[in-house]
């Protein structure tokens, strides 16, 4: 009988080790500017501004970032979005220990304020093949004025994943007013995925980021046709990712394909999704909980995010 014991703890063993676990995040890091005055309008976030966007400040957030990183486990794969340029996501992880084998994968938008989405990988589990952006042009428009959807091209192991990051057009001049520009940066989405499933109808594709838009709105499910969500109220302890006039929403999102859940080793967990609600990372506001900003107004409050961080968690090779 303990020979049977110690077989089956044997083997355990051995299968836990050769399946390895982590996590795949997304986090909109409100507003993560550098303190150089730059050719985009970044205005509000200098030294001379009202908000007093100084040195001290910005290496804050800097450090803010690394601890809700670290504290999902330092995800293979973090998507970032509403970062200044390529540089401030380079702060994150230069210099640090614990960051020293992660690359990056950026390329700068058109947005007028100059905010672009980003991501960072361990390179010493995933090797980058390729990468790149989707431009689309918004309904009314002539020219390209939206954050651009960055997309990267990973090899782990023998298998393939390709990751999508995005930051959809916002809700500003209305929801419903503003629906169709969420619709285009939809459609641009789907438009990348499909041309990667009819390649390889059981490719293993995740789409992440801001969609400034609920699951059951008409752009989420245009992905949700060949992707299937990963993040829903009963992922988070709040049932959302962002409040809004004291009501909570999810519009933080990851989706993933049927290729993470059928074949291969790389395999989504099931029910895996988490919106995390640290401690750290709230605050109470006239009697309601909400995620602790760093700024309200130009009022400096020290914070992390209007925004709270989400996660899956996935089988490696």
């Amino acid at each position: 009988m303990r020979l049977i014991i110690l077989t089956f703890t044997l083997l355990f063993s051995i299968i836990g080790f050769s399946q390895k676990t982590k996590s795949v995040a997304f986090y909109n890091v409100e507003n993560l500017f550098d303190t150089i005055d730059g050719v985009n309008d970044d205005a509000e976030y200098l030294p001379s501004s009202k908000s007093q966007w100084i040195s001290s400040r910005y290496e804050s957030k800097l450090s803010n970032i690394r601890q809700v990183l670290n504290d999902m486990g330092m995800p293979v794969i973090a998507g970032f979005c509403e970062v200044e340029n390529g540089n401030v996501v380079r702060d994150i992880i230069k210099n640090q220990k614990t960051f020293k084998n992660y690359g990056l994968v950026h390329y700068d938008s058109k947005d007028a304020r100059g905010i672009d989405v980003a991501m960072i990988y361990d390179s010493s589990k995933l090797k980058m093949l390729e990468s790149g952006f989707i431009r689309f042009i918004l309904p009314g428009d002539t020219t390209a004025t939206s954050r651009d959807i960055v997309w990267a091209k990973y090899k782990v192991k023998k298998e393939i994943l390709y990751v999508l990051v995005n930051h959809w057009p916002s809700r500003r001049s209305g929801a419903e007013v503003s629906e169709l520009k969420r619709v285009k940066a939809a459609e641009s989405a789907n438009q990348f995925i499909d041309s990667v499933l009819n390649t390889n109808k059981t490719a293993k594709i995740i789409l992440m980021g801001d969609l400034n838009d609920s699951p059951t709105n008409k752009a989420p499910l245009i992905i949700a046709r060949t992707l299937s969500p990963m993040i829903i109220n009963e992922s988070g302890k709040f049932g959302g990712t962002y409040n809004y006039k004291g009501q909570w929403e999810i519009i933080d999102h990851i989706f993933v394909s049927k290729g993470l859940n059928n074949s291969g080793k790389l395999k989504v967990i099931p029910n895996s999704g988490k919106i995390h609600s640290f401690p750290y990372l709230m605050e109470e506001y006239k009697g309601v909980i909400v995620p602790f900003r760093t700024y309200a107004g130009s009022k400096y409050l020290g914070g992390y995010s209007d925004h709270l961080p989400v996660s899956i968690e996935i089988t490696m090779p």
